[in-house]
């Protein structure tokens, strides 16, 4: 919950400012009290009067203000929050940001803070897909910055693509994820695939499975939430990126094991993705019927899981994968664990019958080498949860052992 929280809202300029006083009013619904920085072009799309009248607070848009340095100074005004949220953060604001830029009240108060920071994203899409821009993003997030969207959607010039800002509840909600979560993580980094991989036959069909990606980005969620640096590599899925958790979308299972090794090191790394096991040879063009079904020969995937269990100065503390099975639930997912060499095998079952491939729930057999540990009917959430307070206190007693 917000309630007695304190939060810094930073207003750039775009067209998505609008949004911002919004923000205002469900930040203070949740009983948020909410301080105002406004850049100089915010201005020009939204009224300050329009911010202080929401806030109840001053609206602080001049760092050379002598009235407002005596008052409140712009260190203090860094430092005098439970999170800093920067919505809309223009492609510009985040380039100062990256480059440590301050050279206005919005990009110095950045600068100053200690605090944890909060972006919601909101340019043209050929910004968003700009190789400066996407630099920008990864050194954010190198250093911990949380983001929430953007979304797809129509755009202000008349276009549509990727680049408008999250929603306001969506933003809250992220703002809620980061003030609410556990500290038991802090320190660590983790790794989780999530969703399934996309096998080219020919440009235009693919060998695919019924996974949904709930899972696995339930428990990148949870990991950031206890205070883990999160990278997830996700398979297509239609699931929303998880607040707080940097994203590498990816289609195939060769192009997850390359982000997989290019996120490490890390302490923990949960392979809850449904790797497709084989792919095809990819014809170069379309396959026609001729008559007769074509004849597809299959080569073997890279074995994620096993690739990051084996020794290696790079191999994380704990490494979990994931068994989905029709039958025999157990012994698959023992022999399973005894052959990837990992840590822990979460085992559930993936007929029809269980609903659990696209469903909202799971039912977990934790298989390590102490045994099996049979979890109830739980929510996807739930599951994640769980599992991330097990990964905390195994991770707790070898840090003890060492």
């Amino acid at each position: 919950m917000l309630q007695g929280r304190r939060v810094l809202l930073v207003i750039a300029g775009g067209i998505a400012a609008y949004k911002g006083l919004d923000l205002i009013r469900r930040f203070r619904e949740q009983g948020a009290s909410v301080r105002v920085i406004m850049t100089a072009a915010a201005s020009r799309f939204v009224s300050p009067l329009s911010a202080a009248a929401l806030s109840g607070e001053k609206v602080h848009d001049d760092l050379f203000s002598l009235t407002d340095e005596s008052e409140m100074g712009h260190l203090r005004l860094a430092q005098d929050a439970d999170l800093v949220v920067v919505a809309p953060a223009t492609a510009d604001l985040l380039a100062k940001m990256a480059a440590g830029i301050a050279d206005d009240l919005a990009a110095t108060a950045l600068l100053a803070t200690d605090r944890p920071v909060l972006v919601a994203p909101a340019m043209n899409w050929r910004m968003w897909g700009h190789p400066a821009t996407q630099d920008n993003l990864a050194r954010l997030a190198a250093r911990g910055i949380h983001r929430v969207g953007p979304n797809a959607g129509p755009l202000a010039e008349g276009e549509s693509g990727i680049g408008r800002m999250a929603e306001p509840a969506e933003v809250v909600a992220a703002a809620t994820l980061i003030l609410d979560r556990s500290h038991d993580l802090d320190g660590l980094r983790a790794l989780v695939t999530s969703g399934p991989t996309h096998e080219p036959i020919d440009p235009v069909r693919y060998i695919a499975n019924h996974s949904s990606g709930k899972q696995g980005h339930a428990i990148a969620a949870a990991l950031a939430r206890h205070g883990a640096v999160t990278v997830l590599v996700s398979g297509p899925s239609a699931e929303p990126d998880p607040p707080g958790v940097e994203v590498v979308h990816v289609r195939t299972a060769r192009e997850m094991l390359k982000a997989c090794e290019a996120a490490l090191p890390a302490d923990i790394a949960v392979c809850a993705a449904a790797v497709a096991d084989w792919r095809a040879e990819e014809a170069p063009q379309k396959l026609k019927k001729k008559g007769a079904p074509p004849t597809l020969r299959l080569v073997e995937n890279p074995d994620i899981l096993a690739t990051l269990s084996a020794p290696s100065n790079k191999r994380p503390r704990l490494v979990i994968g994931f068994a989905a099975e029709t039958e025999n639930i157990i012994a698959n997912a023992e022999a399973k664990r005894a052959r990837k060499g990992c840590d822990w095998i979460l085992a559930n079952d993936v007929s029809a019958a269980a609903g659990t491939f696209g469903g909202d729930t799971n039912t977990i057999h934790l298989v390590s080498a102490s045994g099996v540990e049979e979890w109830p009917a739980l929510s996807k959430r739930a599951v994640a949860e769980r599992l991330v307070e097990r990964i905390a206190a195994a991770l707790g007693k070898k840090a003890a052992a060492e």
